[in-house]
């Protein structure tokens, strides 16, 4: 009779292997003996060795005691299926390589490929690598939230991008990393905002972007994180709303 680590060692498997596979039921414990200990036969040694074979071929623990026992039949009926799910895995892994092979590197991390070109037209501008990042984690947010219009907002961002004046605010936003504290900078960007927003709210676009981003929740979460990224983000607020808007994700101009 043996001891369980003489019945693991006979097996193939580690003592913590044969605890488990008894607390699931696949092998059976034995009483204790007179003295408190449990003692293994042969049938104990060769059940654990067909388990031991069983799992490492893949099959999953729930299909090994039936496995175990089963008839030829059955038994052959249940390989198939479990080479059938076995595939199925390879597939599903094959696919996450693909995948993994695709991120590229953790900059570009859960970013799409509109938004990526859109980050680095920003860089190609000049802009800063900091406020890239910064602008990177918002979109990738938007780009969860809203997967099936992300490729227009983006779109409409990228156009803008050829107008002298939205070049003009990403060029001020640079100053702001090495002039945090410059309020007349900061007064001049929010009068250039506020001249930007005319002129969208003029042809319609703001009501478009009120469309695209329908989910108010998801607005202030945008908004808690915009504030949480750059100090400067509250007080460009407050200046705004001297000048008669509300809001920073979507913004709206306030009624008289």
């Amino acid at each position: 009779m043996l001891t369980i680590g003489r019945l693991a060692s006979y097996a193939g498997v580690s003592i913590r292997a044969v605890r488990h596979y008894h607390q699931i039921g696949l092998l059976p414990e034995p009483e204790r003996d007179a003295s408190g200990y449990r003692s293994y036969d042969a049938a104990a040694v060769l059940r654990l060795i067909r388990i031991r074979t069983l799992a490492e071929a893949g099959v999953p623990l729930a299909r090994v005691r039936e496995l175990l026992d089963a008839d030829p039949e059955t038994f052959a009926a249940a390989r198939i299926e479990v080479d059938r799910e076995l595939r199925a895995r390879i597939r599903t892994l094959q696919e996450h390589r693909r995948r993994v092979a695709q991120l590229g590197s953790v900059e570009s991390l859960a970013v799409p490929e509109e938004v990526a070109d859109y980050l680095e037209r920003l860089r190609g501008i000049g802009v800063p690598p900091v406020l890239v990042e910064k602008e990177r984690d918002a979109w990738i947010l938007m780009a969860a939230r809203f997967p099936e219009t992300i490729t227009e907002i983006i779109a409409d961002k990228v156009a803008q991008l050829a107008d002298p004046e939205v070049r003009r605010f990403y060029q001020l936003l640079s100053r702001l990393e090495v002039e945090p504290d410059n309020d007349d900078l900061l007064r001049a960007i929010a009068d250039l905002l506020s001249e930007l927003y005319e002129e969208a709210a003029a042809s319609g676009m703001l009501d478009q972007h009120d469309e695209m981003m329908p989910d108010q929740a998801f607005v202030r979460l945008l908004d808690s994180f915009s504030f949480g990224t750059h100090p400067v983000v509250a007080r460009l607020a407050e200046l705004l709303a001297e000048r008669g808007w509300t809001g920073w994700t979507r913004v709206e101009k306030r009624k008289p």
